[in-house]
């Protein structure tokens, strides 16, 4: 029997390979001789660079890059074992895990480095990138991102504006004259996870921003500034950046790539899903098992364990996911190529307890799910 474990991390508590690793170990309690086959997965958000370095028996690589208040701070993204992919979450340099508490509000934050992690990519010779763009503190357009690769964001003096979505306001001309050449002869891919546009009730700032520190007064003042800045685009450029879905991801980031060459924005797990090679890896799967931290009817949203169930009905895989915990809603998630869920927590717990506790709560889980599979199978 081969069995294939393609989970996604669990929050807080294990990485996708130390979830993978605990399945296969409770499973292996009962099928000592299955062929297993890990690939540690992720939708392109928190965790897509450790997954694919995982996957791709790639490595990490530290760069010093701008945080989203303008001071230093140590990034990292990922290299593919045959150096030519490099990935990219935005959260390493210009996620609100960086910014305090206290100082969160997105009208002073920038994407700058994460500009920076793109231009340390071009310096270390890739031909293409993975760019995940979920957890970001910033509401900036990507302008902070642009500046960081040459671009000139430039107010009505001939400035370049300062950093941070309060600024975009101030924008009067683009200038990509100086963009740094490189990025002709590379392929980015944006893994994005949500569909939302760049402004509007349900774009960035009136949806993401509250999230960032932005108050009612303070997401309205930032839509604006965003839409002002579509509209210099249009006018330069002849690019209609506002409209394009996606475009509204990452504070707007997903718009302002679309001012540089050789960009695609797609949903995450299918950039994931194409970068493991995953269909080749299962299609001679007895069984795929997936998972994730929370299981509800978000999930359906992009999210990694219906990714991998959808490409594993192309083949007539039957999936299993195992969990971490359920939401009342989260059957919708049948209706969507998961055969059968099977959570993790066996008592009622605290939750700092259930997060030390994962990888032994897997292992059991796992052990489980695989006695019923003899049992049927007998």
């Amino acid at each position: 029997m081969k069995i294939v474990i393609a989970p996604d991390f669990f929050k807080e508590s294990l990485t996708a390979r130390e979830v993978a690793e605990a399945i296969e170990c409770g499973f292996k309690k009962v099928f000592p001789e299955a062929d297993y086959i890990k690939i540690p997965m992720a939708d392109g958000g928190e965790g897509t660079t450790q997954s694919l370095i995982d996957s791709l028996t790639g490595e990490l690589v530290y760069v010093d890059v701008t945080a989203p208040l303008g001071n230093q701070t140590k990034g990292f993204l990922g290299i593919s074992g045959d150096k030519q992919t490099a990935i990219i979450e935005m959260a390493a340099a210009s996620g609100l895990h960086l910014v305090p508490y206290e100082l969160r509000n997105p009208l002073n934050t920038t994407s700058f480095g994460t500009g920076e992690l793109i231009k340390a990519a071009l310096d270390l010779g890739v031909k293409n990138i993975i760019l995940g763009i979920g957890g970001s503190a910033t509401n900036d357009g990507g302008a902070g991102m642009l500046q960081a690769l040459g671009a000139k964001l430039l107010d009505n003096t001939g400035s370049q504006i300062p950093f941070g979505g309060k600024n975009l306001l101030k924008l009067d001309k683009i200038d990509l004259s100086l963009l740094d050449a490189r990025l002709w002869h590379t392929t980015i891919q944006v893994a994005c996870d949500v569909a939302n546009i760049l402004c509007g009730e349900q774009g960035a700032s009136f949806i993401f921003g509250p999230q960032k520190g932005a108050d009612g007064n303070i997401a309205q003042q930032l839509d604006r500034n965003l839409w002002h800045f579509s509209q210099v685009v249009k006018q330069d450029l002849t690019l209609d950046i506002a409209s394009i879905p996606g475009s509204g991801a990452g504070g707007g980031i997903g718009a302002g790539l679309m001012l540089l060459p050789k960009v695609k924005l797609q949903p995450g797990i299918q950039i994931v899903i194409q970068a493991v090679n995953f269909l080749e890896q299962i299609k001679d799967a007895d069984l795929i098992i997936t998972g994730e931290g929370r299981m509800d009817s978000q999930s359906i949203q992009g999210k990694t364990p219906i990714g991998i169930a959808q490409a594993a009905k192309s083949l007539n895989k039957p999936v299993i996911a195992i969990v971490g915990c359920l939401e009342d809603d989260y059957e919708v998630v049948y209706q969507h190529g998961i055969d059968a869920v099977f959570p993790i927590l066996r008592r009622i717990d605290s939750l700092s307890e259930a997060l030390k506790n994962g990888s032994k709560n897997l292992v059991s889980t796992a052990q489980n799910v695989a006695k019923l599979i003899k049992v049927h199978c007998i």
